[in-house]
């Protein structure tokens, strides 16, 4: 139900903005998030955002990475900014069950997921 796009291999300083689209659900109202997994590393979470648009990061792409959310388009996306080479992940979009809920920073609180895209940050 959720598909993200948008990876690919960049250079470091570069930008890449990944998108999520969402069918059969809407992600109005819904708290959503951006996490990603490296190799031989846990999901972690990069960015959230609550139902009313209330947004948080992790701390390593504070000021470089931007969560938003279209209504009209029904996606999410992630516009990261001065991309690092440990930024390299696959990044996975995720959707709350329930709408008008806060941020979740707990990977089991997200019901819906995409399938990953693969950033490459070469150095």
């Amino acid at each position: 139900q959720l598909q993200a796009s948008g990876g690919g291999l960049v250079q470091a300083g570069d930008s890449l903005t990944l998108s999520c689209a969402a069918s059969g659900l809407s992600f109005t109202f819904r708290a959503v998030g951006w996490f990603r997994q490296a190799p031989g590393k846990e999901r972690e979470l990069v960015a959230a955002m609550n139902w009313s648009g209330a947004t948080m990061y992790e701390d390593s792409v504070k000021g470089r990475f931007t969560i938003s959310r279209s209504n009209a388009k029904n996606t999410v996306n992630l516009q990261m900014n001065s991309l690092k080479p440990e930024d390299t992940a696959v990044y996975y979009c995720a959707a709350e069950r329930n709408a008008y809920t806060a941020i979740r920073r707990n990977l089991h609180e997200y019901a819906y997921w995409g399938q990953g895209t693969q950033v490459t940050v070469s150095s």
